[in-house]
């Protein structure tokens, strides 16, 4: 897979603007595509799309199949005729700039139940719906309906009997949860529709999706509940070896993500069905996926599930080539962008390449003196890759260089050094150093450009979305609407027609007819 030469903008929705205290599929997402496609983007990447978890990562989800309700939008809620115009007079008045998510997740719980007491599950397109997301829809909505029941405890701390799966004691809750079950189908099903509504909207303006699947699964899910046997579980449910990294960049002591490990001679025996399944559903959404910390899947940091930190782990081989040989059988293809950021080796990159998958350039990453830093400085890129000015793990470019203290393990010597660096390479005073580095990402020969709208914006540290190995106060920013103005619209605009990444015919004012584009055929369609 060769994608063409293009650019794009890293945005989760939640962190669109509007009235719900938190971004949705609404208005406001339709919105977006169009400053898209005004602009001359290709691409919306956004982060996984599933129920979020602990600490309400995108990476720590109820379900690797299932949509997030938070992002179901109210408003259309009432197009369909499931609530009113008054309902949504009662909704609180949340923060604007940033998310509550308790509070969010409470109203919007509230407007669901409503819209659900209206809703007949009679209707054809919610029987097709059924039937077409049958193999993970009624396992993940009985896991939702019990952890309600069991309020909101982790599956593995229910009755022995409904951790073990016990036949005769399932179809007792099911019956007796029915309600419950049939609440949580319906919100999918809300969810599947606005979706599919804002995907018509992107392919009418030539937008394409970039999603995300986290290469873990959350142990307090439906993935880990429906299927034990596929994960390094203890006969009570509880991992035996979780997931992490070593130290590295962001921590002295590494990353303890806490997942559960997988199987891997389980999968492989199944011909990785259970893997092809997850990728079919994130590529019912979008068009191309990150695959990520895709490092793990030649080699994966195993450590002991009661160590205090990620130092204690250690490698071990992962499903390597027979993996991918059976998810490009499985999928007809490969659609994927592979996240090879952190300790990569030779034989990751071996593995990166042998099923000719771009892996990701981070300009934020060019200009230490680590070894293998010199491959995110634009000189050194090659055609097949995707470069970003940094990625919802980073600070933003703004922070990044002006920050007094950053949250890496690099001293400030070395802070210093690595700026006096960039301002050499840029050749500029940093005063915007976010258009500097979106100018140079832009100009590179690599194929795809991806920059966070925190960037194009210029938003200094208060627009960071993770910094990872913080539990808390992640993923709740959000920008607002008036911070997109014509003047930033334009010069994001002119950049991309200059380097020759405009999606589509190049509008007059942007250039001689010389200058006009090959229209490129548009992936996946």
């Amino acid at each position: 897979m060769r994608l063409p030469r293009a650019s794009g903008v890293l945005l989760h929705p939640t962190s669109l603007p509007g009235r719900y205290g938190i971004g949705d599929l609404g208005p406001e997402a339709h919105a977006f595509v169009r400053f898209l496609a005004e602009s001359g983007q290709r691409w919306w990447q956004i982060l996984p799309l599933g129920p979020t978890g602990f600490g309400n990562s995108p990476y720590q989800s109820y379900s690797s199949h299932a949509g997030n309700p938070l992002l179901i939008n109210p408003d259309l809620l009432v197009e369909e005729g499931w609530l009113e115009t008054n309902d949504l007079g009662e909704y609180p008045a949340l923060p604007e700039a940033h998310i509550d998510f308790d509070a969010v997740a409470d109203a919007k719980d509230q407007l669901l139940r409503r819209a659900f007491r209206r809703f007949s599950p009679n209707q054809p397109e919610f029987t097709s719906f059924l039937q077409e997301n049958a193999e993970w829809l009624g396992d993940y909505a009985l896991f939702m309906a019990l952890k309600e029941a069991n309020g909101g405890s982790a599956w593995y701390e229910w009755e022995p009997d409904l951790v073990r799966r016990e036949p005769s004691t399932i179809e007792r809750w099911r019956s007796q949860l029915s309600q419950s079950i049939l609440y949580y189908k319906f919100v999918q099903f809300a969810f599947a529709r606005q979706w599919k509504a804002l995907r018509a909207s992107c392919a009418e303006h030539r937008i394409q999706l970039i999603g995300d699947l986290p290469i873990f699964v959350a142990q307090d899910s439906a993935d880990v509940w429906a299927r034990p046997d596929l994960f390094q579980l203890d006969e009570t449910g509880r991992p035996l070896f979780v997931a992490g990294v070593p130290p590295d960049y962001f921590s002295e002591t590494g990353q303890l993500w806490g997942n559960p490990l997988y199987r891997w001679e389980a999968h492989a025996s199944e011909r990785f069905a259970w893997w092809i399944s997850r990728l079919k559903s994130v590529l019912d959404r979008v068009d191309l996926v990150r695959l990520d910390h895709f490092r793990g899947f030649e080699a994966y940091w195993e450590v002991p599930a009661d160590s205090e930190t990620a130092a204690t782990g250690r490698w071990a081989l992962g499903p390597g080539t027979a993996f991918l040989e059976a998810l490009r059988d499985g999928l007809q293809g490969l659609p994927l962008i592979a996240e090879d950021l952190g300790e990569i080796t030779a034989e990751v990159e071996a593995l990166r390449d042998r099923f000719n998958l771009p892996g990701m350039r981070v300009l934020q990453f060019a200009f230490g003196g680590d070894p293998g830093t010199e491959l995110h400085l634009p000189h050194r890129y090659v055609n097949h890759c995707v470069a970003y000015t940094g990625t919802h793990d980073n600070e933003t470019s703004v922070g990044w260089f002006h920050t007094s203290h950053i949250e890496t393990t690099q001293t400030p010597e070395q802070i210093a050094a690595e700026r006096a660096f960039a301002l050499r390479y840029l050749g500029t005073n940093g005063s915007e150093i976010h258009w500097d580095l979106i100018r140079i990402a832009l100009a590179s020969v690599a194929d795809t450009v991806i920059i966070p709208l925190q960037d194009i914006l210029g938003l200094d540290s208060s627009g960071r979305m993770n910094t990872p190995g913080i539990a808390k106060g992640n993923w709740a920013w959000r920008f607002q609407s008036g911070q997109l103005d014509p003047r930033v619209r334009a010069r994001l605009a002119d950049m991309t027609a200059v380097y020759s990444r405009w999606n589509g015919p190049l509008p007059p004012e942007f250039g001689p007819p010389h200058r006009q584009l090959v229209e490129e055929p548009m992936l996946g369609r």
